[in-house]
């Protein structure tokens, strides 16, 4: 099984993409970090633990801005779960992964997918 995790300096943003995900997703696990105690920002053990909670031993993970994804290559680092980062825009990527990931498409054929729309 392969889950996502989100990754947004807003709070707000994290928590609502795996709202819109659920909608169409409903099987597809997703755990999401964003924000810190003072606002704006991400923070790595934040990062860590989502990547622990989710119940998929694979994770395509999505995010919003730079620093976001160092967080993201630290915490990759940390775990034993394979986890591929995705530099596609956050909404859009996600929500066509998870739906893709709902009607059991391969990983490859999702980053195939997702190709058009990363950043380069």
């Amino acid at each position: 099984m392969i889950g996502l995790i989100i990754v947004s300096h807003s709070a707000d943003v994290a928590r609502g993409v795996p709202k819109i995900i659920a909608q169409v997703a409903p099987d597809v696990p997703v755990t999401f970090a964003g924000g810190t105690a003072d606002g704006i920002g991400t923070n790595f053990e934040d990062i860590l633990a989502a990547i622990e909670a989710n119940a998929a031993d694979e994770l395509l993970a999505f995010y919003d801005l730079g620093s976001a994804k160092m967080n993201l290559d630290m915490a990759d680092e940390m775990t034993t779960k394979e986890i591929t980062i995705i530099d596609a825009p956050l909404v859009e990527g996600s929500y066509g992964a998870a739906t893709l990931l709902q009607i059991d498409t391969s990983k490859e054929d999702i980053l195939a997918q997702l190709a058009p729309i990363t950043f380069k």
